[in-house]
């Protein structure tokens, strides 16, 4: 029998995860922001406010544990959504105030709003984002009391309040006009396709080009992972989608348990790099720096390459430590099932690069496009039978996965708009960067090592395009100043923002592939750690040899240069993990480090 199969997509937990109820509300989501797309201009007031009224639902009931959250959680939906009906009816008269509160009522909406925005995150994701929004505005709101620099002059109540509420900033800035218009969209994307065959193409595809070689069975959890990353942009989910499948295989080809978490939890996080998706990052990426999302895409696609290919010379240097064989031929896939399956994620990969490249279309309607060719193969399974039954239960779970996707990602860009738009009321970001500058004595190397310790703490208590984005707030300036340019040092925060994925002590990809192929998490978080030092070496790289990331302005520097930190890599790789005289793998670590940032 063999072992890629099954259907990659998890059935809802229980019985109300699969209500009509949620169905509906999920196509009402899926509708709104598909609809947006398509409809033209709508105001942001409007269509922000919108978004937030449609994620409520989702993180304050539909992720309730307890019969008291859900009470709780229909009355603060209710509420809620009266809300945020409030500042989209009253669009105009509100635009009129720019973000300057005159009435007791607007007061009260503009406050609940906010504690409403804390609290859907901290049900989402935990308490930490919240915590760290609630100390902003409280700096906001008393910071003119604070000794020393760090101080502020004082910012009105109705004017702080209304800025964050009322107007185009704070909860409807440009990051919330992000989730709306464009993550949404490939939130939905990424939901049609997993709810389809295409998981398992990704699955077939991996086993057939990597399922031959020595430690097989981890080359075809780096291929799928990384396919299916680039498309859920989360660590987690991947680690528990892909794994479910990838981990038992190597555990039963005798990998070492720890090996075997690892392997799947590095090359989960490595999804959120790849493009052409690449989680929400690349979005909020090209709204903070202005750069086209094509070129985006160019610049992060060599050093996403190396890291998966340091992955790669990592497997194979554990290979000849542990004798790892290769998948067994009768495992792996035949050629017709490969290129039937395939077909699933295929064909919207194509029509979406197709459109955005040749037909010239904004990547959110070249997505929508993909989308409904991604809907019409949900009429098909593996074998190509057509079934309207097996559509509406497909499209059902496309439905609510992408609902509940794109209320939690919200929920963190809302609470994370609330940091951004404090930074901004108050100067704190320009006196954070003028901390940094001082510290690191005006010298770019200190000062990226700083950046990059701040990204580590941060990234440990709240998740990667929410430490991004408040990194990339108050420590972008200070990097661009010292002479990196924009797009490289917003490349530089957002691989640092995924150092938490597998550095202890919070590693939520370990934890999950630990806790999958039952292993002491310390133990896959070392082997997670030399099998991911690409993530630790590549951004460092990125700045010293910047060509890396101009593939579209000078490829042959471009790749030039990859293939020198790629060889580099590959020593440092080889000489962390080798089974070889200490006195070699120090001389392959220093070659390889001496090749990336002095030759």
């Amino acid at each position: 029998m063999r072992v890629l199969t099954s259907s990659h997509t998890a059935a809802p937990a229980d019985d109300d995860a699969i209500a009509p109820g949620w169905m509906m509300l999920g196509a009402v989501s899926v509708v709104f922001h598909l609809g947006l797309i398509f409809y033209g201009l709508t105001p942001a007031l409007v269509s922000r406010p919108l978004h937030m009224a449609l994620l409520l639902p989702w993180v304050l009931v539909y992720m309730a544990n307890t019969p008291a959250q859900r009470m709780s959680g229909w009355l603060l939906t209710v509420l809620g959504i009266a809300a945020c009906g409030y500042i989209a009816i009253n669009e105009a008269a509100l635009a009129n105030q720019y973000g300057f509160i005159d009435t007791h009522l607007q007061m009260a909406i503009g406050l609940f709003l906010i504690a409403l925005a804390l609290e859907a995150a901290r049900r989402a994701i935990g308490w930490p984002l919240p915590l760290v929004a609630l100390l902003a505005l409280l700096y906001g709101a008393f910071g003119q009391y604070m000794p020393g620099a760090f101080g502020h002059p004082g910012l009105p109540l109705p004017s702080m309040v209304g800025t964050l509420t009322i107007a185009e900033g704070g909860l409807w800035g440009s990051l919330t006009g992000v989730s709306v218009s464009v993550v949404a969209i490939f939130v939905i994307f990424g939901a049609v396709l997993n709810a389809g065959e295409a998981g398992q193409g990704f699955m077939n595809l991996a086993s057939a080009v990597a399922g031959r070689f020595t430690g097989g069975a981890a080359k075809v959890a780096v291929i799928s992972s990384a396919l299916m990353g680039s498309i859920s942009g989360s660590a987690s989910a991947n680690v528990a989608s892909t794994g479910a499948i990838t981990i038992p295989s190597m555990v039963r080809l005798r990998y070492p348990r720890s090996l075997a978490g690892a392997v799947e939890a590095v090359a989960s996080s490595g999804g959120q790099i790849m493009p052409p998706l690449m989680g929400a990052g690349a979005f909020v990426m090209v709204e903070l720096t202005g750069t086209p999302y094509t070129q985006i895409m160019a610049a992060a696609m060599l050093p996403a390459v190396l890291y998966f290919l340091t992955v790669w010379v990592g497997i194979n240097a554990y290979a000849t430590r542990h004798d790892l064989q290769p998948v067994a031929e009768s495992e792996r896939p035949g050629a017709k099932e490969v290129a039937i399956t395939s077909l699933f994620f295929a064909i919207p990969f194509v029509l979406l690069l197709e459109r955005i490249f040749n037909g010239g279309y904004t990547p959110q309607y070249a997505a929508s496009i993909a989308i409904f060719a991604g809907m019409a193969l949900l009429f098909f399974n593996v074998t190509l039978r057509f079934s309207f039954p097996g559509f509406a239960s497909r499209l059902a779970v496309a439905a609510i996965t992408a609902g509940r996707q794109i209320a939690v990602i919200g929920a963190i860009i809302l609470c994370a708009s609330l940091v951004v738009g404090v930074l901004s009321l108050t100067g704190l970001g320009v006196k954070i960067t003028s901390a940094i500058l001082s510290l690191s004595n005006d010298m770019l190397w200190p000062a990226l090592l700083l950046t990059a310790l701040a990204c580590l703490i941060l990234g440990m208590e709240v998740p990667t395009t929410a430490a991004y984005v408040i990194c990339v707030s108050v420590a972008g300036p200070a990097l661009t100043s010292l002479g990196l340019e924009p797009l490289l040092a917003h490349l530089f925060v957002f691989w640092y923002a995924l150092l938490s994925t597998i550095t202890p002590p919070v590693c939520g990809g370990v934890f999950i592939a630990a806790g999958m192929v039952g292993e002491n998490w310390l133990k896959v978080a070392f082997k997670a750690m030399a099998l991911g030092i690409g993530l630790y070496i590549i951004p460092l790289a990125m700045v010293a040899n910047p060509e890396i990331i101009r593939l579209a302005f000078n490829p042959a520097g471009a790749l030039f240069d990859a293939l020198k930190v790629a060889i580099g890599l590959g020593a440092i790789s080889y000489g962390v993990i080798a089974h070889k005289a200490l006195w070699q793998r120090g001389a392959l670590v220093a070659a390889g480090t001496l090749l990336i940032f002095m030759i």
